[in-house]
């Protein structure tokens, strides 16, 4: 007898899905972190006050569960009723069901169907249990003030806060008609899940790995991989650029969801290219007959089909009656779907049914196997997915693939610090001048407090750093806050409103980043042009990080750089049982010509007097071999002083040169340059770049789209407040503070910039590291096992080296 599938269903998922309707209303309240949280926790105080009001008949929180057989499953439908009053008479019970809100109770309908649909269905279950042919509900709503929308550290009155009952008596007979229609169309679609699901892990029983052979370390990294997996534990791989990384974290995570180990992974990396090579991957194994979901996410400034315009219904179409068509959308895109759930499908299908893409896309998360992500849908504080991770769920059987580890210390760094500027501030005070003399009064204390702050700076004549955040900042933002959150809750329109909502999340982040302020932070205090800043900086954010991977079962770290695995271990927040799996190159070692001019100081301080010389030892690279070469820089400014001798040397030479800020399609212009084979015209393309930028790493040019790459200097981060903030930190605490803060980081973007050259075993090139430093044993030490540096006399010496090299 085979056994019934058993699904376990909330009272709150049933209702929502099948009595949703209207609009899609995301306003001010909606996406800030810190406000979402101080409104958790205060609903739950109203609550629990609420419940200590009530008289002894009531019984506070009560657990109401129900089975149901089906032809496939056995469903458990439960729940947590808020309170029931129970009287004398076993025959009569009032199920009680409280809604806190910032909104006036009275501007509730008396039929709301979520709320009164869920109070029905406590209702019902309650009466089945006690077995009730009538039963009373009652709806309380009571109205937390915007006031304590700032913070969560508040007692809440209940005796002042605004209350609204609605009550009604029903049949259980009603009640079961209701409860037995909302199950069976929610049913419908639990079915196309679980067959669905089936599907799914046949196919991935019945997958083999894509490839004809293993690449040297996939095997021992994917066994690792499964083995983590099965314990709940951490893993952190480096393995070099070209062995297949990607694939063999996928495929051993892919294998255990077929074995019911996960209910969905979650790719995680910090560049397009990343989610590229994830989503190809995919399809790789799809075209050897897996089927599995997988969505890929795309931040909501990319997406959105009405940008200026504010989530509603008035001033979208995407987003009016959004819940009238989002289940019709849903079904049928997932019933569709055999190749991937990408921005394109996304956007096709959300104008099909006219419906915002973004929220679109999180609606389907929800059904997906994998989501291919951002890092900071699972790590940021202010936009992390709270629909797998948020207070009322705290994780579940998750697994994490951290792509490109080495990038999460500086992401993690800046999603755990806040900032705020004075201009910006200054604008948007003098536009709401004449609608809000509050929020104009409160912006104007915020800048009294700021303009101290600034002269501050002014009298030293320099960025200041403080150990405490500044405490009588922290009053006036508060006011704002308050301020700002009623004249938002009227929702009148303004050329100013989507500015005054931007402050407003700034301000409150700020405000939580002050609230668990600890000894990891300092305050930065920076003239930056003609305005001011103050940063409330992480310097070291590993205990965050650690609480954010309570979030799943188990992470994978992988990258071509995790070394030494110690700093990494420390500043990611992984556990101390977290396992470690260093692989070599598979790659022979007589493909990568690796000379190292070590008789040329780039120290900046050596640059202008040293700056012809690395232009030449550059010409002299590019110009003993025909092909396609990459020149990484640590800066634009270095690259900048190079650039222009190197054009003067070589005015036939054709060159391209990375620029700040260069949008997704000026990167793709510039990475196209690459794919001409160049060497085999016998002309040559030199590429500028600046190392741990968006050529740095993630890129892929194999064969003869790369013939050479040349490192000037040794990466090392620029000196700033911030860098000798990190350094100072991890010197008290640890005795590494230049490792930390400078080492590390820059000899990381010396190897993500090398590892450009050799991708694949046919793979021949140069890699030129220039700099004094590359043989002094602090940073030798740290170089790959596997390269065999050549140390330069003169340019004469480099070009023997090549010539020999090129020749064989």
């Amino acid at each position: 007898m085979t056994l019934k599938r058993q699904l376990q269903v909330s009272v709150r998922d049933l209702v929502e899905y099948t009595l949703r309707s209207g609009d899609l209303v995301l306003d001010f309240s909606f996406a800030s972190g810190a406000q979402v949280q101080a409104r958790a926790v205060n609903g739950i105080r109203a609550h629990q006050k609420i419940q200590a009001a009530r008289p002894k008949e009531y019984q506070p929180e009560v657990i109401v569960s129900h089975q149901v057989e089906t032809h496939d499953f056995t469903v458990t439908i439960s729940g947590r009723i808020d309170g029931v009053y129970r009287y004398t008479d076993p025959d009569r019970a009032v199920i009680d069901e409280i809604k806190t809100t910032t909104r006036d109770p009275d501007s509730f309908e008396e039929e709301h169907p979520i709320h009164w649909g869920q109070a029905k269905v406590y209702a019902y279950l309650y009466a089945l249990r006690e077995k009730l042919k009538t039963i009373d509900v009652q709806l309380t709503y009571f109205q937390i003030g915007v006031d304590l929308e700032a913070e969560a550290d508040v007692d809440i009155d209940v005796n002042k806060g605004k209350t609204r009952e609605f009550s009604k008596s029903f049949t259980f007979e009603e009640l079961k008609v209701l409860f037995n229609d909302l199950l069976a169309r929610y049913l419908g679609w639990l079915v196309t899940l679980e067959t669905w699901r089936r599907q799914r892990d046949d196919s991935i029983r019945r997958l083999e790995f894509p490839y004809s052979a293993y690449r040297p370390g996939q095997q021992q990294m994917m066994t690792n991989i499964s083995q983590t997996i099965a314990k709940g534990e951490q893993l952190m791989v480096e393995a070099p650029t070209g062995i297949g990384k990607t694939v063999a974290a996928i495929f051993p995570v892919i294998k255990a969801m077929g074995n019911r180990l996960m209910k969905k992974f979650f790719y995680l990396t910090a560049k397009t290219t990343g989610r590229t090579v994830a989503q190809n991957t995919l399809e790789d194994l799809r075209e050897r007959g897996l089927q599995l979901k997988s969505l890929t996410l795309t931040a909501k400034e990319k997406i959105c089909f009405s940008p200026g315009s504010s989530c509603n219904g008035e001033e979208c179409e995407f987003a009016r009656g959004y819940f009238d068509r989002i289940n019709e959308a849903v079904e049928t895109v997932f019933q569709g779907d055999t190749h991937g759930l990408t921005r394109e499908v996304i956007e096709e299908s959300a104008r099909q049914f006219t419906v915002c893409p973004f929220e679109f896309s999180l609606e389907l998360s929800l059904w997906a196997d994998a989501i291919i992500c951002d890092y900071n849908y699972a790590f940021d504080p202010r936009v992390y997915l709270r629909r797998f991770f948020g207070e009322e769920n705290g994780g579940g059987d998750f697994v994490f693939l951290v792509d490109e580890a080495n990038n999460l210390v500086d992401r993690s760094r800046e999603m755990f610090s806040a900032e705020l500027y004075k201009q910006p501030l200054l604008e948007l005070r003098h536009m709401v001048k004449k609608d809000s003399p509050e929020i104009y009064r409160s912006l104007g204390a915020v800048n009294s407090q700021l303009v101290k702050l600034r002269q501050e700076c002014e009298e030293a004549g320099r960025p200041l750093a403080q150990e405490s955040y500044p405490v009588e900042l922290i009053p006036p933002l508060r006011r704002f806050i308050r301020a700002a959150e009623r004249w938002l809750a009227k929702k009148i329109k303004t050329h100013y409103r989507l500015d005054l909502v931007a402050l407003y999340f700034e301000v409150s982040w700020f405000l939580k980043v002050a609230d668990i302020y600890y000894d990891a932070y300092a305050t930065c205090l920076e003239i930056i042009n003609d305005d001011f800043r103050v940063k409330l900086f992480c310097m070291d954010p590993s205990h965050q990080l650690a609480d954010a991977f309570l979030r799943c079962t188990s992470v994978i770290f992988f990258s071509a750089t995790l070394s030494p695995m110690d700093y990494f271990r420390h500043i990611l927040g992984c556990d101390s049982s977290a396992r470690e799996l260093i692989l070599p190159s598979p790659f022979p070692q007589e493909n990568l010509c690796l000379p190292v001019a070590d008789r040329v100081s780039t120290l900046y301080k050596y640059r202008e007097r040293t700056k012809t010389t690395v232009a030449r030892i550059i010409n002299e690279l590019v110009n003993r071999q025909p092909g396609n070469y990459l020149i990484f820089f640590p800066s634009y400014q270095y690259m900048k002083m190079v650039l222009n001798l190197f054009i003067l040397m070589n005015p036939h030479v054709e060159y391209i040169v990375q620029t700040p800020g260069m949008s997704e399609a000026e990167r793709d212009e510039f990475l196209e340059n690459f794919a001409v084979d160049n060497r085999a015209k016998g002309k040559t393309l030199v590429g500028f770049a600046v190392m741990g930028g968006i050529f740095g790493e993630a890129i892929d040019l194999k064969g003869d789209r790369l013939t050479g790459a040349a490192v000037v200097g040794v990466g090392l981060p620029g000196i700033s407040l911030e860098r000798e903030l990190i350094k100072e930190y991890f010197s008290q605490l640890q005795g590494t503070g230049f490792e930390y803060a400078y080492l590390y980081p820059g000899m990381n973007r010396v190897f993500q910039a090398a590892g450009r050259v050799i991708r694949t075993a046919e793979d021949r090139g140069v890699v030129l590291l220039i700099g004094h430093r590359f043989t002094t044993h602090q940073y030798s030490s740290l170089l790959p096992s596997h390269w065999c540096p050549v140390r330069i006399r003169d340019e004469q010496h480099l070009k023997e080296v090549l010539d020999q090299f090129w020749n064989l």
